[in-house]
C-alpha cells in the first residue's frame, strides 16, 4: 500500500511540475501562442506517448513482482483445479491481447503524427480487414465461453446420490453464518424463516413437528467436513443477498432470500496439511511479521499471531459489518469428523434442553 501511495504522490508531483512549465511559458511574453501543433508538437506527444507506454509495462510487472504472491495457492477441492486454469487461460489472453493492442496503439500514435503537408490516407471500408478483427475476437471468445461452461457444468454436480454426499446447509443472516447438518438420515428437516423462535434457541426456523428435523445438527462456530467426500451447501438467507464465498475451495454461489441456492464439492486438503504448505507457511509468517511491527508501534487492534483456518465468507455488501461475516470451516479425516459429529446435539435434544 505504501508503494501505491507513493506512485500516486509522485505522479501528482509530475503533474504539477508539468502545470508550471506550462504557466512559464504562457507567461513569456513573445511565446508562440498559436493553437496549431507544429512538427515539433506531434513528435514530442509521439515520443510521450511511447514513454508512457514503457510505464505501463513497468508498472504492470511491478505488480506482478511485487504482490504476485498473495494469490491463494493451491485448490483445496477437486474441481479447484479446472477453475485455475480457467482463470490462468483467461489470464494470459488477456495480458497477450493487452500487450500486443498497447504496443500498436502507440507504435501508430508516434508513425502516423500529424506533419504538415502531408494528408492522412481515408479508407472508406476494408471487408478483409474487418472481418479480420471480428472473427478472431469471435472465435477466441466462443471457445472461452465454451471451456467455462464445460467447466461450470462439471463443477455444478449437486446429485445427492452420487458418492455419498453429506448435506449441510449454510444459513446466512446479518452478520453471520450458521451451518446445518442433516445427521444420520442425510435429510434436511423443513424450515422457514416464520418459526424462528430465540427463546428455545431455534435460531434456523426448524420445524420441529418435522421427523426429518429430529436427527439434524446445527453448528453457529464452525464448520468441520472430512477430506476426500462430497459436500453439498444448501443456502438460505433469513435477510437480504448474501453471497457464501470459500476461497481456498473455489467455490462461490449467492444466497437469496426465499429460495435454496446449492453448491457442491470435494475437499482435498485438510486444514493441518495446508497449514504445512510452504507457501502458506510464508504468508502466515508474513502477516505475522506485519502484525508484530504494528505491536511494536504501539497499535492494538488485529496483532495478535494469526494461524491459516479455511473459511466462509460472505461476497456480497450485505451491510455495516458485511466485512467481518465468516465462519471457520475445519476439513479433517473422516475419523475425526465422526468423532466431532458424535459429541453434538442433535435438534431433538437441543430442543428438550430448551422445555
Amino acid at each position: 500500500m505504501t508503494a501505491v501511495l507513493i506512485i500516486i504522490v509522485l505522479l501528482l508531483v509530475a503533474i504539477a511540475i508539468w502545470q508550471m512549465t506550462k504557466i512559464f511559458e504562457l507567461s513569456q511574453f513573445n511565446a508562440d501562442d498559436s493553437q496549431i501543433a507544429t512538427d515539433k508538437d506531434n513528435k514530442v506527444n509521439g515520443y510521450l506517448m511511447f514513454a508512457f507506454l514503457v510505464f505501463i509495462y513497468l508498472l504492470t510487472i511491478f505488480c506482478f513482482w511485487e504482490w504476485g504472491g498473495v494469490l491463494l495457492g493451491i485448490p483445496a477441492s477437486e474441481h479447484g483445479e479446472d477453475i485455475d486454469n480457467l482463470m490462468f487461460i483467461s489470464m494470459v489472453l488477456i495480458f497477450t491481447v493487452q500487450i500486443i493492442t498497447q504496443a500498436l496503439l502507440h507504435y501508430f500514435a508516434f508513425k502516423y503524427r500529424g506533419v504538415q503537408g502531408r494528408k492522412a490516407l481515408f479508407y472508406a471500408d476494408n471487408d478483409r480487414l474487418e472481418f479480420i478483427w471480428t472473427i478472431i475476437p469471435v472465435i477466441t471468445l466462443a471457445g472461452l465461453i465454451l471451456y467455462g461452461l464445460f467447466t461450470w457444468t462439471s463443477v455444478m454436480n449437486v446429485d445427492e446420490e452420487e458418492g455419498d454426499p453429506i448435506i449441510i446447509e449454510l444459513y446466512a443472516q446479518q452478520f453471520n453464518w450458521k451451518a446445518r447438518y442433516a445427521g444420520n438420515d442425510n435429510v434436511l428437516g423443513s424450515a422457514n424463516v416464520r418459526l424462528i423462535d430465540i427463546d428455545k434457541n431455534n435460531m434456523l426456523g426448524i420445524d420441529e413437528s418435522d421427523p426429518y428435523a429430529e436427527d439434524d445438527i446445527v453448528s453457529q462456530t464452525e464448520i468441520h467436513l472430512p477430506v476426500g467426500r462430497k459436500v453439498i451447501f444448501k443456502m438460505r438467507s433469513q435477510d437480504v443477498l448474501h453471497s457464501a464465498y470459500m476461497p481456498h475451495f473455489r467455490a462461490q454461489m449467492n444466497v437469496v432470500p426465499g429460495m435454496i441456492t446449492q453448491f457442491a464439492f470435494t475437499p482435498t486438503v485438510t486444514t493441518e496439511e495446508m497449514r504445512l504448505n510452504p507457501d502458506m507457511v510464508e504468508k502466515v509468517q508474513h502477516i505475522n511479521q506485519l502484525r508484530a511491527d504494528r505491536k511494536a508501534n504501539g497499535e492494538t487492534d488485529n496483532i495478535d499471531p494469526w494461524e491459516f483456518d479455511y473459511v466462509v465468507l460472505c461476497n456480497k455488501i450485505c451491510g455495516s459489518s458485511h466485512y467481518n461475516m465468516q465462519m471457520k470451516i475445519i476439513v479433517e479425516t473422516q475419523e475425526e469428523f465422526d468423532a466431532w459429529i458424535k459429541e453434538q446435539q442433535t435438534f431433538k435434544q437441543q430442543m428438550a434442553a430448551a422445555q
